[in-house]
C-alpha cells in the first residue's frame, strides 16, 4: 500500500487555509510573555521575570502540598463540576453554588461568554487598551468589536454605555484593567449599569481583586445576589500564586452557567489545580504577605521611577505601566540582555510603554538599575511627574 506523504505544496496549504473563516483569520493572535527558561537558554545568563504579573513569591505552600497528594490520584478523571472548591468559594462569597463556575484560568470564562451569547451579526462592547483575549473572544464568533478609547488610562464608562447597539450582547469591563492598572469605584459602575439594557451580560473581570485597597471599589457580588446580568471574573493565578495549575472563576446568573456548562469542555480543570485551589483559599499567611510585599514593591517601582523622572502610570495592582517614550520595544530587549524580562506594550496599544510586573524587592531593584542604564535621552527629559488618571 503506498503511504501519502504530506509535501508541502502550497496549493495544499492554500486550500486548508481556505477553509478557515475569513473573521479567524484576521485575529490578531495572544502574545504569551517571554519564559524566564527561554531567555537564559538562548542568552545563556540569570534573568528575572518581570512581565506577565505574576506572584513573585511563588505559589501558596498549602496549595502546592494539596496538589501534591492529589497526583497520587492522577489516574482518575477529576470532578467536571468541581463541587468542593464551589461549595468553598460558595461559603466564602456568600452565594448559591448554582451561581458559581470553575474554569481553566479566568481567561477560559472569558472565551465561553462569547461562545454562550455572540455569533455573526451581534456585537460586543469592551476598551481600547485592555486585555486582548476579549477582543479575541468576540471576533473569533464572528461577532463585531466595539472598542471605545481609553480616557486618562481608564475606561470611560459612559462612552462605553453610549457604544451599545440594538445587536449588542456582550460587554467586557476590567476593574482593575491590564494593563494600565486603573480602577473604577462601584459608585461609576452602578450609573454604568443603569444605562446598560438588561438584555446585555456585562462580563466583569476582576483578576486582580484581591490587590486593591481602596474603598468603594467594587460591589459585585451585591449585584449577582440581586439577580443582575453580571458575570465576576476571579482568577488563582495572582494573590495565591497558582498561574501555572491554570484555574479561575465566575460569579453569575444560574441560567447563564447551566448553558455555559452545556458547551465547555467535560472536564475543563485537572484535579490537582481544584486541590491546589481549595486549599489555597486557607492560606492567609501566603495571601497577607503577597499583598504586603506588592504594596512595599509598588512604592518602591514608583519611587525609583520618580526619581529617574520617567513617568508612569499609577497602578493598584500587581504591575506597572511605564511610559520610556519612543523605543519601548528596542528597550525591552537590551534589558532582556541585562537579564530582565518586562513586556513591551504597543501590541496593547501603548506603543512608548513597558508593563512591569511587581517582583521582590531585589528583583525591583535589577529592574530600575537596568532601566536607569538603558535610560534614553527622551526619557531623562520627561518631567518626573506621574502621569495623572
Amino acid at each position: 500500500m503506498t503511504k501519502a506523504v504530506y509535501d508541502g505544496n502550497p496549493q495544499h496549504m492554500k486550500a486548508a487555509r481556505d477553509g478557515i473563516p475569513q473573521y479567524i483569520r484576521e485575529i490578531d493572535a495572544y502574545v504569551p510573555g517571554k519564559p524566564v527558561e527561554e531567555v537564559e537558554r538562548e542568552l545563556g545568563i540569570r534573568a528575572i521575570k518581570l512581565a506577565s504579573n505574576e506572584n513573585p513569591l511563588g505559589p501558596s505552600p498549602m496549595g502546592v502540598e494539596a496538589a501534591k497528594r492529589a497526583l497520587a490520584e492522577a489516574n482518575r478523571y477529576p470532578d467536571g463540576g468541581s463541587y468542593y472548591l464551589r461549595e468553598a468559594l460558595a461559603k466564602l462569597l456568600d452565594v448559591p453554588r448554582t451561581n458559581i463556575v470553575v474554569g481553566g484560568g479566568s481567561t477560559e470564562l472569558i472565551h465561553v461568554a462569547a461562545s454562550v451569547l455572540l455569533g455573526p451579526g451581534e456585537s460586543a462592547v469592551t476598551s481600547e487598551g485592555s486585555f486582548p483575549l476579549y477582543y479575541i473572544a468576540t471576533e473569533k464568533m464572528g461577532a463585531k468589536l466595539i472598542a471605545v478609547p481609553l480616557k486618562d488610562y481608564k475606561f470611560d464608562l459612559d462612552a462605553m454605555a453610549h457604544a451599545i447597539e440594538p445587536e449588542t450582547k456582550l460587554i467586557y469591563v476590567a476593574n482593575p484593567n491590564n494593563p494600565t492598572g486603573t480602577v473604577f469605584d462601584a459608585d461609576a459602575f452602578a450609573e454604568f449599569l443603569a444605562k446598560v439594557p438588561e438584555r446585555v451580560l456585562v462580563v466583569l473581570d476582576e483578576a486582580y481583586y484581591e490587590y486593591v485597597a481602596m474603598a468603594n471599589y467594587s460591589r459585585s457580588l451585591e449585584l449577582v445576589r440581586e439577580g443582575r446580568n453580571i458575570f465576576v471574573l476571579r482568577t488563582f493565578s495572582k494573590v495565591y500564586g497558582l498561574a501555572g495549575m491554570r484555574i479561575g472563576y465566575g460569579i453569575g446568573p444560574a441560567e447563564l452557567l447551566t448553558e455555559i456548562d452545556k458547551i465547555r469542555l467535560p472536564i475543563p480543570v485537572s484535579g490537582a489545580a481544584q486541590a491546589a485551589a481549595l486549599a489555597a483559599l486557607d492560606d492567609f499567611e501566603h495571601v497577607r504577605r503577597s499583598i504586603e510585599v506588592n504594596r512595599d514593591g509598588l512604592a518602591q517601582l514608583e519611587k525609583g521611577l520618580r526619581e529617574m523622572g520617567v513617568k508612569f502610570v499609577p497602578s493598584v495592582t500587581n504591575f506597572i505601566l511605564v511610559e520610556v517614550g519612543e523605543g519601548a520595544d528596542a528597550l525591552a530587549e537590551e534589558m532582556l540582555k541585562l537579564g530582565v524580562i518586562v513586556r513591551p506594550m504597543a501590541w496593547m496599544g501603548f506603543p512608548k510603554a513597558i508593563r512591569v510586573s511587581v517582583g521582590t524587592a531585589e528583583e525591583n531593584d535589577a529592574f530600575l538599575r537596568a532601566l536607569g542604564q538603558l535610560q534614553t535621552g527622551s526619557a531623562t527629559a520627561n518631567s518626573g511627574e506621574r502621569v495623572r488618571s
